[in-house]
């Protein structure tokens, strides 16, 4: 056996993956201890608050130890993996078999030679040999989420008996404790005391954490909808002059592999109209009190993802062709739907559209983005009786709504930007002449 030196040991830390972020929650572990990584190789999947990102390693060796399991959500400047480099890497202490590679948390599990060191003082301590950890005397051994159980049940875990491997606290431990057989049973005329710990139907209930991006976006949201003064307008449009066009340009040459439907020509519309009036265009800044106008439109997109709602923009939109725009809306769709948004593609968002249409939905209020002055709502597009040219024909319909930053953009400037994005979707040969 081959042992290794401290300075033949680098730890990898948690990088800062996206412009300022605290922590990031690890997704999935690529690699097992023993395994040999090479410059680049990504050795995990990690989730921030913006998105799943994939952690390569940045120099060549064997992987020592992994110090958090998945699910674990680790602060940014923490080490979670351990590289052996140089001569020594080439030869690990031990190998551990397939059904013993599994991460180890520190400060929550053991090593191996730790197991070995337990398992000779077990021997005298009949607690121990059952696998249950002493009540006092050290931290108890628990996982994150069952800290946090027992934090918010009021349990302390010094206090637990444990059940799980190795004299681990697990989550029936914490709810034993919380509600012991023993108690006794009130009675019908008493009421809970304010400070009883909450509980929950495991089989008929289901809970969710909320962490990652649906946290950040559930905060986001609060955070703008009582801090913004949200006006919201509606407009019901004939579009059934951009549907023929739509189909026209996916028999164009130009378009050939692009993805064309009505959103390109929607988001078109609106950059056409932003160019016209680019005061929509613009934040809030509280701190300065000025009104912040951008030159620039960076066009967000909202995506629904299996990890929550994220809005990936497209950077400097308006300066892009219409070919463009069809190539940069089918690599952010593609890419959200993989889950490889990066944080980056997510922030300096100015103005965003959100396609409700998609789910049969005609429309509805949005929710402006933290830091942008307007969202545009687009609602499903179907064949409805319209009065066209005189007569009353079946014509494709959509409804959009338009809501604004009431601090910046007043009611003139919000009804002429809808009316200009209106105006394009019936008439798209507006486009030629406006953009």
């Amino acid at each position: 056996m081959t042992t290794m030196t401290d300075s033949s040991v680098r730890e990898f830390k948690m990088p800062d993956v996206g412009e300022g972020l605290t922590e990031a929650e690890i997704l999935k572990w690529y690699v097992q201890p023993g395994d040999t990584v090479t410059d680049g190789q990504v050795v995990c999947e990690v989730e921030t608050a913006k998105a799943a990102v994939e952690l390569p390693i940045p120099y060549d060796g064997v992987v020592r130890a992994l110090h958090f399991p998945e699910g674990t959500t680790v602060d940014v400047g923490t080490s979670i993996v351990a590289i052996g480099t140089g001569t020594a890497a080439e030869a690990p202490e031990r190998t551990p078999p397939p059904e013993a590679r599994r991460p180890v948390l520190v400060g929550y599990g053991v090593s191996t030679s730790a197991t070995r060191r337990r398992a000779r003082k077990d021997a005298g301590d009949p607690a121990r040999a059952n696998g249950h950890a002493p009540a006092t005397g050290g931290r108890p051994l628990a996982k994150p989420p069952v800290r946090k159980l027992a934090k918010d049940l009021g349990v302390d875990l010094a206090t637990v008996v444990p059940s799980g491997p190795e004299g681990t606290v697990t989550r029936e431990d914490v709810h034993a404790a919380a509600a012991p057989a023993s108690s006794p049973s009130p009675s019908p005329s008493s009421s809970p005391s304010p400070s009883s710990p909450a509980s929950y139907d495991s089989v008929r209930e289901t809970r969710v954490p909320v962490k990652g991006v649906r946290k950040a976006t559930a905060a986001a949201m609060v955070g703008s909808a009582f801090t913004a003064p949200h006006v919201t307008e509606f407009v019901t449009v004939d579009v059934t002059r951009t549907m023929k066009l739509v189909e026209e340009l996916k028999q164009d040459k130009e378009y050939a592999g692009l993805r064309v439907n009505p959103l390109l020509l929607i988001a078109k519309a609106l950059l056409v109209a932003i160019k016209r009036h680019p005061d929509i265009n613009a934040s809030w800044d509280e701190t300065a009190q000025e009104i912040v106008v951008k030159h620039y439109v960076n066009l967000g997109i909202a995506a629904a993802t299996p990890r929550g709602l994220i809005v990936p923009n497209i950077k400097d939109a308006h300066a892009q062709t219409l070919p463009q725009l069809a190539a940069s809306l089918g690599e952010l769709v593609s890419t959200a739907r993989e889950g490889r948004t990066s944080p980056a593609a997510m922030q300096g968002g100015t103005v965003t559209i959100t396609n409700v249409g998609v789910f049969g939905v005609d429309t509805g209020t949005p929710i402006l983005n933290p830091g942008e002055s307007a969202i545009l709502a687009v609602g499903a597009i179907k064949i409805q009786p319209w009065v066209h040219k005189g007569k009353v024909k079946p014509r494709q319909v959509t409804t959009l709504a338009l809501s604004f930053d009431h601090r910046l953009v007043d009611g003139e400037l919000g009804s002429k930007v809808l009316a200009d994005v209106a105006a394009v979707l019936e008439q798209p040969k507006r486009l030629i002449g406006w953009a």
